[in-house]
């Protein structure tokens, strides 16, 4: 292996606590992630989207990305599939060979072999169960095909080595191998691309460190020096340039992940938001858009301006959430006529950006309980979990790739919001079933989640039974046969230890219950031995469930589950509704 990608490969292990893979196991977890990354930006953990294992078809890495989403499980995709309005689905297929040079050979037998996974007959030979995922993926997808805007699905081919050459001949089977995919008529477009090893270290590049931007604003103005700022920027800004070159991701998506400092997400087409819909697609009202909207607050950890360039890295869009989304959806209308208020703020002052979030929001009627809950609860989550000692440190993530380049910071301990919101709800409101409906877990349950009176304890505990959750997993300690189980694994060593009640109402014994947990959770050997005896039941009722036609994926969102693995794992005296 080139001596360069094999360093960052070794970095890349010891970020994601990948050492255990084999060389070649390493370079296609690494080759993914790289891949991935380009075309998504939040976190994900990359050994889980590589195939592994014979019978793969050519394929060391796939995920699907549905409306922004990367997903990798069929039951995932058919949720986001049969929930979405509107479809936008990109088939991202990585191989990844050590080798310091492209053959040809690769090329054709891959899209030999594609043209087999992505067809409708039946394989020539016998498939993985990852490839057979892979299949109930694509079936989900096209039992949809109406709901797409944009015509089908779009499939991208990466071929991953360490060599810097690819002789012109790859091209052309490149070529052919592209025609031949596209024949059916299954895809809206094709690539097959050739990933060189300078192209590689740049994806890596990229993918670790946070997400820049930038863009022109010649009508700006500086704003003096303020105590905690570095620096402010106020003016008008092009929508066509907003939405271009800060709000869209490399697919052509919305980046969710600049919003998570905001109050609300996008709450669709209410009252308020059509009229901002109203405004653009006015014939004379869009061009008073910026004196009838009330903007965009941008805040920045890196800031640099050059002329009528503006470039930031590390930010985040802390008020105008509506207004960005509606922009978005009508991009295809905007003119130069249609500008936007846009203010820049320069600080890395936790402090200083905690406040502007909340003044930002208040200004759009949000309650006092609602800031509370969105900006101090969180970060007082972020020091309970940094101030833990350090074999027991976690870092909660409330900003997107917010520890990207902390080379002090293990990437596997550190949780998004996303993960400990399901690992909380899993465990503590009972509710394992729900967690693979994110939107609607987080708008059913919001008044159970992340309260100013909330104890950071039980989150301490949902985030570390995560992390071991996944280590096990990702160590194969248990099989990956249970991992579309593994928040009814969590809730289910909850009931065991701590019974099916909520925790105690007195805050000391809550605390004590959720500190006979941590010491379960970071003692390696008693965690695994406790998640083991488990697994013969949950064996025995998955098959009960999959003999009455019912894939793994698919059993986890089901009530009944929920309900028979709780009998189970409860004495007979305790099966009473508690948490859930």
């Amino acid at each position: 292996m080139d001596i360069v990608v094999e360093g960052l490969v070794k970095q890349f292990q010891a970020d994601h606590d990948l050492d255990a893979l084999a060389p070649d196991e390493a370079f296609e977890a690494f080759a993914g992630f790289c891949v991935l990354s380009s075309f998504y930006e939040g976190g994900f953990p990359p050994d889980v989207f590589r195939m592994g294992g014979g019978n793969d078809y050519g394929i060391d890495v796939c995920g699907i990305l549905v409306n922004g989403v990367l997903l990798r499980d069929a039951a995932e995709v058919r949720a986001a599939t049969e929930q979405a309005r509107q479809l936008d689905v990109h088939i991202i297929v990585v191989q990844a060979k050590t080798s310091p040079k492209f053959e040809t050979k690769v090329i054709a037998d891959l899209a030999d072999n594609l043209s087999h996974v992505v067809g409708t007959g039946e394989l020539p030979y016998p498939a993985s169960p990852d490839v057979e995922n892979l299949r109930t993926c694509l079936d989900a997808v096209y039992a949809n095909i109406a709901k797409f805007s944009g015509g089908r699905p779009r499939l991208h081919v990466r071929y991953v080595t360490t060599g810097n050459q690819v002789a012109e001949m790859l091209h052309r089977k490149s070529a052919s191998a592209t025609r031949n995919l596209m024949r059916p008529g299954r895809f809206d477009s094709v690539e097959i691309e050739c990933v060189t090893r300078d192209e590689l270290c740049e994806l890596y590049k990229r993918a670790t460190q946070a997400v820049p931007a930038t863009f022109d604003m010649p009508k700006k103005l500086s704003l003096p020096r303020m105590p905690g700022v570095e620096q402010s920027l106020l003016g008008l800004l092009s929508a066509q340039e907003l939405v271009a070159k800060v709000l869209t991701d490399p697919t052509g998506h919305i980046r969710k992940a600049l919003f998570h400092e905001n109050v609300r997400d996008f709450q669709g087409y209410n009252g308020v938001n059509g009229q901002i819909r109203d405004t653009v697609r006015d014939e004379h009202g869009h061009r008073r858009f910026a004196v009838l909207n009330n903007g965009v607050t941008i805040v920045t950890r890196k800031l640099r301006v050059v002329g009528d360039e503006v470039h930031i890295r590390d930010f985040q869009v802390v008020n105008g959430c509506q207004t960005c989304h509606v922009l978005f959806d009508e991009r295809d209308r905007l003119s130069d006529d249609v500008q936007i208020s846009v203010r820049v703020v320069h600080s890395e002052d936790e402090e200083v950006i905690a406040g502007i979030i909340a003044a930002t929001n208040r200004q759009t009627a949000v309650s006092e309980d609602d800031l509370s809950s969105r900006e101090d609860f969180h970060k007082r989550l972020e020091d309970w979990f940094a101030a833990q000692e350090p074999s027991r440190r976690l870092w909660y993530e409330r900003r997107s790739k917010q520890y990207a380049t902390r080379q002090d910071v293990e990437k596997t301990r550190v949780i998004n919001r996303a993960q400990l919101t399901r690992a909380y709800a899993a465990m503590f409101l009972g509710a394992p079933s729900e967690v693979g409906h994110y939107r609607d877990l987080t708008t059913q349950r919001r008044s159970e989640l992340f309260q100013p009176e909330h104890l950071p304890d039980p989150y301490y505990v949902a985030a570390a039974m995560h992390y071991r959750m996944e280590w096990l997993l990702r160590t194969r300690r248990i099989g990956t046969t249970f991992r579309p189980a593994r928040y009814h694994l969590m809730a289910a060593l909850r009931w065991q230890m701590l019974g099916p009640d909520r925790l105690a109402s007195p805050p000391r014994r809550a605390a004590e219950q959720c500190r006979r947990m941590v010491e379960l959770v970071w003692d390696p050997g008693a965690a695994e031995r406790a998640v083991v005896k488990l697994l013969p039941t949950f064996h025995r009722i998955m098959a009960e469930e999959e003999a009455a036609g019912v894939p793994p994926g698919e059993m986890v969102r089901n009530r009944r589950f929920t309900e028979a693995i709780r009998s189970a794992v409860l004495p007979e005296g305790r099966r009473g509704d508690g948490a859930s």
